[in-house]
């Protein structure tokens, strides 16, 4: 399977930044250096696991983006998601498969802001709107472990 940086061209490649794990509905991110994912599960130790949405990642730059043009210094774990990555972009990549260390994901579709990132701050659910800024959703078709710094690379 070839596969290409995920990142901008000369930006090096993509990687695993952070890994945040949801122990409890509605409850806190938990900031974990390595985690393991599970074929057709999601991320060990996660509420939401199975269906398609089993994993949720968020790039840094759109984040970095959408947080600038509100005014705002949040810090990404405010997004909820799973995992952030630099150097990726989800904009318009449903049933792309994502290679982060030995694992695979299958992008199913975009994680839509929702009325918790403008109780975060004025203007950011808008400002995470365009272009998959809120990040992606997907289903793992293969699992593994996961750590901070890993590669990440779309398969072609």
């Amino acid at each position: 399977m070839a596969e290409s940086d995920a990142g901008p061209a000369g930006s090096g490649p993509a990687r695993l930044e952070a890994i945040w794990l949801k122990p409890a509905r509605k409850g806190d991110m938990e900031p974990v250096t390595e985690a393991t994912l599970v074929a057709g599960k999601g991320l060990e130790g996660n509420v939401d696991r199975g269906g398609y949405r089993q994993v949720t990642l968020l790039d840094a730059d759109a984040w970095e983006t959408a947080t600038r043009e509100v005014g705002v210094d949040l810090a990404p774990d405010a997004r909820r998601a799973n995992l952030l990555v630099r150097g990726v972009d989800f904009s318009e990549t449903a049933n792309r498969v994502l290679r982060i260390a030995g694992c695979r994901i299958r992008i199913r579709g975009e994680t839509l802001p929702c009325a918790r990132m403008e109780d975060a701050a004025p203007g950011l659910k808008a400002a995470l709107a365009p272009d998959w800024r809120g990040g992606a959703y997907g289903m793992v078709l293969e699992g593994g472990p996961l750590a901070l710094g890993d590669a990440v690379a779309w398969e072609s």
